[in-house]
Order: C-alpha cells, then structure tokens, then sequence
C-alpha cells in the first residue's frame, strides 16, 4: 500500500508512527493501515502533527488562498 505524502510528513512531523497514533487516540497498528488520513481524523492529525487539513486531505478542505 502507498502512503499519501502528507501523511508520511504528519508521521514525521509528530517523531515516529507510535508517536503520532498516540496524540490521535488510535493504534499504531490502525495508523499503519492508513493510505492517507481518514476524514474523520484530518482535524485530530492536523492538531497532532501540525500539518494544515487542506494538506492532509484537499478534496475535504481546499486550500482558501488570501486576498
């Protein structure tokens, strides 16, 4: 299975899979399951990791550019 790179960046961001599983509430066996973030844990993984929503998930959250 291909993991989504902004997925592999919010496990790296976090320090390791275990790490991140740990903030969200789920196993690193689940997270290691994941392709890329559910819709139901974009909100959890951004505050974990830091990554921004429109770039763990952009067809959920497209990114709003400022004007």
């Amino acid at each position: 299975m291909r993991r989504d790179p902004s997925l592999q960046q919010a496990i790296e961001a976090a320090g390791n899979g275990k790490a991140l599983a740990g903030r969200i509430g789920v196993t690193p066996q689940a997270l290691s399951q994941w392709s890329r973030v559910p819709p139901r844990r974009v909100l959890d993984v951004e505050r974990a990791s830091g990554i921004p929503r429109h770039q763990l998930r952009p067809d959920l959250y497209p990114h709003e550019e400022s004007t």
